[in-house]
């Protein structure tokens, strides 16, 4: 039986006179012990439905189960039930230790300080924190806070556990760490966890299952093997100088995935997705042929649900 349930959950803002509609009618069951990936792209809906699950916010919409509780009507469940690490390291007290931090959390928890002693502790060595012990959270790195905030929602001990963007900002090598930890330590300790990210290799590094949400849908829901093959792909937006003919622009679409043309005053930009990084050199290749003066490369983000459903019919 399912432990996180969401059937239809919408969430709608309104926000002077505008409404936005930031997760719309998504559904899915998470299996206990399951690592689950919410991915997808700033300003996919990740954080919102998260919050919804959470019961930080108020979904518009839906249904929500935690371990079989209806906590849309119940919210105290969800505070009892799940652990949650939100918008980074915003969820520590910065003028407070790392041993004050996790103290306080244990004690909102209802645990007395000579039961959670040792826990501290653990937590402390586990994460690498030692030698920071008594240093305020506003004093330390930006890896050793995000640390701290992932050993704070741990200290609670639920069985579920949310992280959203938990290495966002970070360095490669806190990145590293930090997914190292994710996968060697808290996973091993039967929690299920819903991660959510925009960054592929932190979700491929640690979870099973792969949740793509885009736009507020979700545009897939599969094991992380399948994902990983079709989420082979870079974007590049190549900056060039003037108008392109419309022969030019079928030609550059007919030779990879995907081909979108930004038309400007005295620019064009050309977004292509390709799974090869080397097929860079043919578009250059193209553009010279034909003479046009090339500006500038970058590497953008790719639309995610295009690629999926492109590459779900070129299989069919």
């Amino acid at each position: 039986m399912a432990i996180i349930s969401c059937k239809d959950l919408t969430k709608v803002y309104k926000n002077q006179g505008q409404v936005v509609q930031a997760v719309d009618g998504i559904s899915f069951d998470i299996e206990p012990g399951e690592i689950v990936g919410l991915l997808g792209p700033n300003g996919a809906g990740k954080t919102t439905t998260i919050k919804c699950l959470c019961r930080l916010i108020n979904p518009t919409r839906g249904k929500i189960l935690i371990d079989s509780r209806d906590v849309v009507r119940h919210s105290n469940f969800a505070f009892e039930k799940v652990s949650a690490v939100l918008e980074g390291n915003r969820n520590i007290y910065w003028r407070m230790s790392t041993k004050e931090n996790l103290r306080l959390f244990a004690g909102l928890q209802g645990f007395s300080g000579k039961v959670i002693k040792e826990k501290i502790y653990e937590l402390i060595d586990t994460f690498g924190l030692k030698e920071k012990i008594n240093t305020e959270a506003r004093f330390l790195s930006r890896g050793m806070q995000q640390k701290l905030a992932i050993a704070c929602a741990l200290i609670k001990d639920t069985d579920i556990l949310f992280l959203d963007e938990p290495t966002l900002g970070l360095d490669v090598e806190t990145t590293i760490e930090v997914r190292r930890l994710i996968r060697e330590k808290i996973s091993k300790q039967g929690k299920t966890i819903l991660l959510s990210s925009h960054n592929m290799n932190v979700v491929e590094d640690v979870c099973s299952r792969v949740i793509i949400i885009n736009k507020g849908k979700i545009v897939a829901d599969e094991k992380i093997d399948r994902v990983k093959e079709f989420f082979k792909v870079n974007a590049y937006r190549f900056e060039v100088e003037g108008d392109i003919n419309n022969k030019i622009k079928r030609d550059i679409k007919n030779k990879f995935l995907g081909v979108k043309f930004f038309d400007k005053e005295t620019k064009t930009d050309i977004v292509i997705e390709m799974r090869d990084s080397m097929k860079i050199y043919e578009v250059l290749e193209i553009l010279k042929c034909r003479n046009i003066k090339l500006l500038g490369i970058q590497n953008v983000e790719p639309d995610f649900e295009e690629i999926y459903l492109k590459l779900v019919k070129d299989e069919k």
